[in-house]
C-alpha cells in the first residue's frame, strides 16, 4: 500500500513538473556578436544579448520588446562591480530565461500580445541604454556604450524582420521601464512610418523627490550616473534643450515633450522608490524605516503618512505629464510594488491587482488598441484588497 501510495506520489511530482515546464516557457539566449565592431558591448566589453521567442499566427509581424531592469552604477567601483554578473557581462548570463506575464505565449493568460515577437533585451551597461564615451580605460576595461547596445539590438531585430512590423511596442521594468520613456521616440524613428508604435514602462516613472530629510538624493545619484556614462547625447533633445543633462534622466521631464503614445504602470507606493528615493539609508542612520521598508504593514501611523504624500506628489507629477496627450495612458496601482507586467501573478490571474476592476492586461490592451479609456488611479492605500505587496528582508 505504501509503495503504491509512493507511485501516485511520484507520478503526480512528475506531471507536475512537466506542467510547470510547459508553464514557464524556457526562451534561448542570443548573443549579438555584430554589435562589438560598432563598440556597442557591455560593460566589460562583451556583446549584448537578448532573449527572443518568434510570434506566430496573426501576431507574426507584430512586435514587442521588453528591456530588462537592475538599477544604475553611478561610479567605477560600483561599475566594476556589475561586470561581475550578468548586470554588466553576457558572459554571466543565463543561457535560458523563462517568459511570462506580458512575455508570455498562452493566449488565456496574455490575450493581447501571447503570439507576438517576444523579446527581452538584457541590461548590462548600467545607464538605462543612454551611454556613450569613446574612451576605455585599461586599468578597469569599462565601456560605457548603452546608447550603441540599444540601437544594435534593434538593427539587429529588424534584419530579422522587424521592419515588416505592424504593430510594435518597446516596453520594460525598472531601469528598463526607464529605458523605455528614453529610448521611446528613438525607437518610433527607427521603425517604418506605417508602424502602429507605442511604449510602455513599468515601475520606470522615478520621481525627483526628496528624501525624509529633505535632501536631493535621486537627483544627485542621476547626475552621477548620467556623467560617467556620457549619456547626454542619447538623451531627448527635447528635454536637453532646456534643461541640463542629469534631469533629463527624470520621466517627469522627458514626458511631456514625447511624440509617441506611451502607457505607464506603476505602483503609487513603489517600493524601490520609497526604499531609495523617500527613505534611503543614508537619510535614515537610525534605521527607523528600516521595517517599514520591508513591508508597509509594518510601517507606523507616522510613516504612512509620509507615504500618502509621497503618493500626492508622484500623482501630481505624473497627471502633468500626461495631461498633454490624450494617447497617453496609465495604470497606478495603491501597492507596494516594483514591477508588475513580467509576472504572470501580477499581469493577469484570477487574483491579479485591480482597478476599476480592471487588470493590468486588459487596461494596457485596451490602451494599445484604443479599445477604451487608458487612465485608472487606485483609491489611497489600503483601500486596494487585490495588491500583491512587497515583503522583504529587513536585513
Amino acid at each position: 500500500m505504501a509503495y503504491a501510495r509512493l507511485g501516485q506520489w511520484l507520478s503526480l511530482l512528475v506531471c507536475l513538473l512537466i506542467l510547470l515546464k510547459a508553464e514557464s516557457h524556457p526562451v534561448e539566449l542570443t548573443l549579438v556578436q555584430s554589435a562589438v565592431a560598432k563598440g556597442a558591448v557591455c560593460l566589460d566589453g562583451s556583446p549584448p544579448a537578448y532573449h527572443f521567442d518568434k510570434g506566430f499566427g496573426a501576431g507574426i509581424n507584430n512586435w514587442l520588446v521588453h528591456i530588462e531592469g537592475g538599477g544604475w552604477c553611478k561610479d567605477v567601483e560600483s561599475c566594476v562591480e556589475r561586470t561581475k554578473n550578468f548586470r554588466g557581462s553576457s558572459k554571466k548570463m543565463e543561457k535560458t530565461i523563462s517568459f511570462s506575464g506580458v512575455l508570455g505565449k498562452k493566449q488565456t493568460m496574455n490575450p493581447d500580445f501571447y503570439n507576438w515577437n517576444r523579446i527581452k533585451v538584457r541590461y548590462c551597461d548600467g545607464s538605462s541604454f543612454t551611454g556613450d564615451v569613446e574612451a576605455v580605460d585599461p586599468a578597469t576595461n569599462l565601456h560605457f556604450r548603452g546608447g550603441r547596445v540599444f540601437r544594435a539590438i534593434i538593427d539587429d531585430l529588424l534584419a530579422k524582420g522587424m521592419i515588416n512590423a505592424k504593430n510594435a511596442l518597446l516596453s520594460g521594468c525598472s531601469a528598463g521601464g526607464l529605458a523605455s520613456i528614453l529610448q521611446c521616440d528613438n525607437f518610433r524613428s527607427l521603425l517604418p512610418a506605417g508602424t502602429n508604435v507605442k511604449c510602455l514602462a513599468d515601475a520606470g516613472y522615478f520621481i525627483n523627490g526628496k528624501t525624509i530629510t529633505g535632501s536631493q538624493q535621486i537627483e544627485a545619484f542621476y547626475s552621477q550616473v548620467v556623467a560617467l556614462h556620457g549619456s547626454a547625447k542619447h538623451l531627448p533633445a527635447s528635454c536637453t534643450s532646456r534643461l541640463r543633462p542629469g534631469l533629463c534622466f527624470f520621466p517627469q521631464n522627458v514626458i511631456p515633450e514625447l511624440q509617441t503614445p506611451i502607457f505607464l504602470v506603476n505602483a503609487a507606493y513603489d517600493s524601490w522608490q520609497i526604499k531609495n528615493i523617500l527613505a534611503p539609508s543614508i537619510a535614515d542612520p537610525k534605521g527607523t524605516w528600516k521595517s517599514c521598508k520591508s513591508g508597509i504593514k509594518n510601517c507606523s501611523p507616522a510613516q504612512i503618512q509620509t507615504m500618502q504624500d509621497y503618493r500626492l506628489q508622484f500623482l501630481n507629477i505624473l497627471n502633468g505629464g500626461l495631461s498633454n496627450s490624450p494617447s497617453h495612458g496609465a495604470f497606478i496601482d495603491s501597492c507596494y510594488a516594483h514591477c508588475q507586467i513580467g509576472t504572470q501573478e501580477t499581469w493577469m490571474a484570477s487574483d491579479s491587482p485591480v482597478v476599476s476592476k480592471t487588470t493590468i492586461a486588459k487596461a494596457v490592451g485596451d490602451w494599445y488598441y484604443n479599445r477604451s479609456p487608458s487612465k485608472k488611479i487606485d483609491c489611497p492605500y489600503p483601500c486596494n484588497p487585490t495588491c500583491k505587496n512587497k515583503e522583504f528582508d529587513s536585513n
